[in-house]
Parts: structure tokens; sequence; C-alpha cells
């Protein structure tokens, strides 16, 4: 698992954003629809400014795309990124479950390493 100093950065940012609840709720809906940020305001005890913080931030993770429509501006998930997110989750998954394997390997050998028993 080879992960180079701009996948890590871009990667460290992702999980960064998708460390708040809030976010992570707002990436669930805007993977299932599109909305604007006024709507999404209007789904979290907070101010529009707040949400629009929010969304810059999964903005910037590359988490949710916005584009202007009239006076509204529209968000969509990006299937893509978390996807990608997801692959090294389960790289990771991979590598830990091959530590255990081997950690579970090595208590099998000699239960009683210490011969006490």
């Amino acid at each position: 698992m080879v992960v180079d100093e701009v996948e890590r950065a871009a990667l460290d940012g992702v999980f960064h954003a998708l460390a708040d609840g809030t976010r992570r709720d707002i990436v669930v809906r805007t993977l299932a629809a599109e909305y604007s940020v006024s709507a999404l305001s209007r789904l979290y005890p907070m101010t529009f400014a707040a949400v629009q913080k929010h969304v810059a931030v999964l903005e910037r993770a590359a988490l949710v795309t916005k584009r202007r429509s009239g006076r509204e501006q529209l968000v969509t998930g990006n299937v893509d990124t978390v996807r990608r997110a997801a692959r090294l989750l389960d790289q990771l998954e991979v590598v830990w479950l091959a530590r255990m394997e081997r950690f579970g390997a090595v208590l099998a050998e000699d239960p009683d390493p210490e011969g006490t028993a």
C-alpha cells in the first residue's frame, strides 16, 4: 500500500472533513440529491454562515462540488472522493487483518512462552 505525498495530503483533508458529524450528514444528503446551501442551512440548528463554512471544508476536500444557479449555490456530493477514501480504508483493513492473523499464529505456536505451566 503506497500512498504518495499528494494523495496523503488529499486523504488527510477528506478524513478531517469527515471527522465532523454535520459534514458527514451533508455528504450523505448531497450524494443522494443536490441541495442549495440555503436548503441545507434549514436542516441544521446553526446559522447559514456556519453551514456555508461546513460546505467550504467539504469542497476543499473534494467531497462536494458547488455550482451557481441564479442566486443559489447548489451542492452535490462527489462519490469518487468517497470511493477513494473507502479504498484506503479497505487497504488498511487488509493490513490489520493480516497482522491479527500473524499475532494469532504466534500465540498458537507457544501457549506458554515462560514455561510456567
